[in-house]
């Protein structure tokens, strides 16, 4: 294997990163070729969670990535691409699950929570003592997430949920979940966090169901989640919520880790590409010796570097409080279309080969499938883009 199929970096990007980031970056990696790669495909088929294997991840110090404190590492956004670039180039099912649980779910305890309910949940989410997810999402609310339905109406010292959530990464086991809901005293989105009990059971009127027949993300599971008359204490009520604003300062604090996972999985297909390119003889040569083969790989290379480009700059920008939505919605909507054309490209080469789950490919298209999806599709991005460019919102139109 040649340094360049090896490790995609074509302009040296990663010879600006710090000696810890690199020591990080070759930490994960290791991980994910040791733990996760020999057995996902396994997992991925079965459509079952690796539970062991994940239970290894605090070892590696990255749960909690951008909260400092709490047992949390306080990552910078740099650091936090890296290790979603590297969870993406092993496996998306895991990259998913720690946005969800790191990030999304941790990250709304911390910016939204109290300093008693930070202390409450994040030092044992850290340890993954206990596992977090982040219940947002409808059925009928998925882009537009901002009119979500589930309502909270207080009633004493606690609160009554109503409502149906679906798509929840983790949803169906998770110890702590962020629950949103729409007040009905004041029409606004408010935070709640719903709790195992201590025999292990959601209390009543949380009712999540797994979400069968998925062709992608196989190694974690998504719940269909019908709420009826769940009743929180209201101490459970995340108090730095008090509209989607709240929500959407989560979101812009972990928005980019599609991104970045795009780039891991676009750096792995590449490198299938590649080397298959070496080894796979067809007419007594190697294919990577015949011009269309070489004009592929150069192209995903091409893509590839301007994607790692895309990615560093957006980390650089969101450190210095410089990236707008049109920002990242760019870098989203980018890397999510390269990556999946690069991910195609990679099976196409691998003709007949690349649909065996041994030889990973598959499994990485079918995720960047999902990747181009969730956080916003690729559409939704081009149309905050295009508001950005023309001053013309083309998804806020009234009904008539």
């Amino acid at each position: 294997m040649t340094a360049i199929i090896d490790h995609p970096d074509f302009f040296l990007l990663d010879q600006d990163l710090s000696p810890e980031d690199i020591e990080l970056r070759d930490k994960v990696r290791a991980f994910g070729q040791k733990e996760i790669l020999p057995t996902i495909n396994e997992y991925w088929e079965r459509a079952e969670h690796p539970d062991k294997v994940f239970a290894k991840l605090p070892e590696l110090g990255i749960i909690g990535s951008f909260i400092p404190g709490y047992g949390c590492p306080g990552f910078s956004r740099q650091t936090a691409g890296i290790v979603a670039r590297e969870f993406g180039r092993i496996d998306g099912s895991f990259n998913t699950f720690l946005g969800v649980h790191s990030n999304l779910c941790m990250g709304s305890i911390y910016m939204l929570g109290n300093e008693e309910q930070r202390n409450r949940w994040l030092p044992v989410m850290a340890k993954l003592e206990k596992t977090g997810a982040f219940a947002l999402t409808e059925p009928d609310h998925g882009s537009d997430s901002v009119s979500l339905e589930t309502s909270a109406r207080k009633e004493g010292n606690q609160w009554v949920i109503n409502g149906h959530k679906r798509w929840i990464g983790n949803g169906h086991a998770a110890n702590v979940i962020v629950l949103y809901a729409r007040d009905e005293a004041d029409g606004q989105v408010k935070a709640f966090v719903v709790e195992k009990q201590d025999n292990g059971e959601y209390p009543e009127g949380y009712r999540p169901e797994v979400i069968k027949g998925k062709i992608a993300k196989r190694a974690i599971n998504q719940a269909d989640i019908v709420i009826e008359n769940l009743k929180i204490p209201d101490e459970n009520r995340l108090p730095n919520c008090s509209s989607f604003k709240d929500v959407n300062l989560v979101l812009k604090a972990t928005r980019g880790g599609a991104s970045w996972e795009a780039l891991g999985h676009g750096m792995a297909a590449f490198e299938i590409a590649a080397q298959y390119a070496l080894d796979r003889e067809q007419f007594g040569a190697p294919i990577g010796s015949f011009q269309l083969v070489q004009e592929k790989l150069a192209t995903m290379l091409a893509d590839l570097t301007a994607m790692q480009l895309m990615c560093t700059r957006m980390a650089h920008l969101a450190e210095n409080d410089q990236l707008t939505d049109a920002m990242a919605s760019m870098v989203k909507m980018f890397t999510s279309r390269k990556a999946l054309d690069m991910c195609r490209t990679a099976r196409d080469m691998l003709a007949g080969n690349g649909i065996l789950l041994e030889n990973h490919i598959g499994r990485h298209l079918t995720d960047m499938e999902v990747v181009s999806t969730y956080e916003g599709t690729d559409s939704m991005q081009a149309l905050i883009v295009g508001r950005e460019i023309t001053g013309i919102s083309a998804f806020t139109r009234k009904r008539k």
